[in-house]
């Protein structure tokens, strides 16, 4: 069984109720419970943080190291200027996935920039909730794709 983090990242606990016409009706919870459930079907264990603050981020990060196979991530405004929690996902390496509620490449042109994304091993965005469930399958893909390398190899999983 896969063990999998979910950081949701600054005010994203305010979803469904933030901004609707950009980031949807969704709540927050019902997003994590959905995930959760998805992994559960998918013989995975995710586990869901958030946090407002970039040291907590980092810090989830690190600990992730000592548990967890792979990190999904909306790193909300972050995204675009958070060296830290970079830095954090390069030292863990640990494979992780980036998502956006919105398409950041559509709205106000600091959001292009994304700093994280270049040590993801993938970026969802512009789908809405649903990104989280891709970005988790995509996950588990990349993560049976490392463990069928690794079978190959002859190492022990």
């Amino acid at each position: 069984m896969f063990k999998i983090l979910l950081i949701q990242g600054p005010n994203l606990n305010l979803l469904g109720v933030r901004e609707p016409g950009i980031y949807g009706t969704v709540s927050f919870d019902e997003i994590n419970n959905r995930v959760v459930k998805a992994g559960q079907e998918n013989g995975a264990e995710v586990r869901v943080f958030h946090s407002n603050s970039e040291g907590g981020i980092v810090d989830a990060i690190q600990e992730a190291r000592n548990w967890a196979d792979g990190i999904i991530l909306n790193p909300g405004a972050y995204a675009h200027y958070s060296i830290a929690i970079r830095d954090a996902l390069s030292a863990v390496k640990l494979p992780a996935v980036e998502v956006h509620l919105t398409n950041v490449h559509a709205r106000d042109e600091f959001r292009h920039r994304l700093v994280i994304s270049p040590v993801c091993v993938g970026v969802i965005a512009g789908l809405g909730w649903r990104g989280y469930i891709y970005a988790l399958h995509a996950l588990l893909g990349v993560l049976q794709d490392q463990g069928k390398a690794e079978n190959e190899l002859g190492y022990d999983d």
